[in-house]
């Protein structure tokens, strides 16, 4: 499935570098990556694909300790920069990221990275390889799991792809009961909206 450019892309013109909010306006940036979210997104947080992987890890990590889940990040880390990297080849290749990537790939553009975290803040599935695996010491993880709403950062110019992009997270619900189970970030590429 492609994705048809936004109607309200057109707003975005000329406002790119727009980040604050001027005699009380919304900042048109965040409204558009907003709508964009809310149309092309959050439909698939009820994919099983997504749900399945998440639920299913948040039981695996249950009794992790913090120095566990430190670990695990220092060896993503270490493999960032090794020919050797069997936990990142694991992960890139696990069910949920091949998804994450089609649907990266049917945003033709529109979209940057996708990686979706558990109820820990660790890497679920990723569409591209993440600088960290352990995302909970960052501010995306905890306003969209941790205060259960969207959180849209500031616009900033990608260094590995010169985009000029802003990442949206939010929170992943459990449809039965409500309650929030992990979390997605999406790297909107402002360029193409």
């Amino acid at each position: 499935m492609r994705y048809a450019r936004p109607a309200f892309a057109a707003t975005l013109v000329g406002a790119l570098f727009f980040c604050g909010t001027a005699g009380g306006q919304p900042d048109v940036r965040i409204t558009a990556v907003t709508e964009f979210i809310d149309a092309a997104v959050r439909p698939w947080l009820d994919e099983p694909a997504i749900l399945n992987a998440v639920i299913a890890q948040n039981a695996a990590h249950a009794g992790l300790s913090q120095a566990e889940i430190d670990d695990l990040d220092a060896r993503w880390r270490s493999e960032l920069s090794s020919a050797d990297r069997p936990m990142i080849e694991a992960q890139l290749s696990n069910p949920l990221s091949l998804y994450l990537k089609g649907r990266q790939r049917a945003a033709d553009g529109l979209i940057t990275e996708i990686f979706v975290m558990d109820n820990r803040g660790l890497n679920v599935g990723q569409s591209d390889v993440t600088s960290d695996y352990w995302q909970g010491d960052e501010t995306k993880w905890q306003k969209s799991f941790g205060a259960g709403a969207l959180h849209i950062e500031e616009a900033e110019r990608d260094e590995s792809t010169q985009l000029m992009q802003s990442q949206a997270s939010l929170p992943i619900r459990d449809p039965a009961t409500g309650a929030v189970i992990g979390a997605i970030t999406i790297g909107v590429n402002l360029d193409a909206l």
